[in-house]
């Protein structure tokens, strides 16, 4: 006897959207320093999807990683399989980062302001912190010399702030910091060579580098102005045209979570 079966989909999660919405940013055969958790996401989705030949660097001192799973960290063995090479941090930092060829770098911290900046170092004063972070790592070297940068952060008043605690990784321009109370310089009268943030990825929507300040450009189907607005910590500046985005097809979903991500890591 024939029945009809609703077959239902499991409600998409914010890390889903993220990833997602990120991998569509990477173009087959650009080169990107790959960071782990949702940026490892994002990357792997787009070499399984459309950029299948996306030239990822990872920090250990893997080039042209292929990993035949998802990496749980840096040193992950699975990152040396089928690479086309293995080298030192020095020479990822010396010659890949600061000698130019990263096209996308991925970064991710405890704050960011509207220019940017990032804070992964402190969580109140400098000298007497309420949290002690893990401090720069690569990410000041991805931030001052990748073409461009790319934030994955989930969106919350405490995440997106008026004023970092510290800067540890420069944005468009040194906004003024707890620590530092003057506006600094933009980009180019530190003479930066990267082209610094472009978007910040998060999971209520877009947030576009336009003029040097972080604006809301696209939002995701059931989200709110509203709530994008009480989700940061600054008046947040509004594209006059919003793009909605649009919810990934089962395809995609499919390879993210059975084929990427399986054991839900990171989802």
């Amino acid at each position: 006897m024939a029945t009809n079966e609703t077959v239902t989909t499991p409600t998409l999660k914010p890390s889903e959207r993220m990833a997602v919405r990120a991998s569509q940013e990477l173009k087959d055969q650009q080169v990107v320093f790959v960071g782990i958790g949702l940026p490892n996401l994002a990357c792997n989705l787009a070499r399984a999807t459309h950029a299948p030949q996306l030239f990822m660097i990872y920090e250990s001192g893997t080039i042209g990683t292929i990993p035949a799973r998802l990496p749980v960290s840096i040193g992950d063995p699975t990152l040396v399989t089928d690479s086309l090479a293995i080298v030192s941090q020095a020479d990822i930092f010396q010659s890949y980062l600061q000698g130019g060829l990263i096209e996308v770098g991925f970064l991710g911290g405890a704050q960011v302001d509207k220019y940017g900046n990032i804070n992964t170092t402190v969580i109140g004063d400098y000298d007497n912190p309420k949290i002690r972070l893990p401090g720069s790592g690569g990410a000041c070297e991805i931030a001052t010399h990748s073409h461009r940068v790319l934030i994955m952060m989930r969106m919350s008043p405490k995440s997106f702030v008026a004023k970092c605690d510290f800067i540890t990784s420069p944005g468009s321009r040194m906004e003024s910091s707890k620590s530092t109370p003057q506006l600094g310089k933009t980009r180019d009268e530190m003479k930066l060579p990267g082209g610094g943030p472009t978007k910040a990825i998060t999971d209520l929507g877009v947030l576009e580098m336009i003029d040097g300040e972080f604006t809301l450009t696209e939002i995701y189907e059931g989200v709110t102005v509203e709530q994008v607005k009480a989700a940061c910590g600054w008046e947040l500046k509004i594209a006059s045209t919003l793009i909605t985005i649009k919810d990934p097809d089962n395809k995609v979903l499919d390879i993210l979570r059975n084929k990427i991500d399986p054991d839900k890591m990171y989802l």
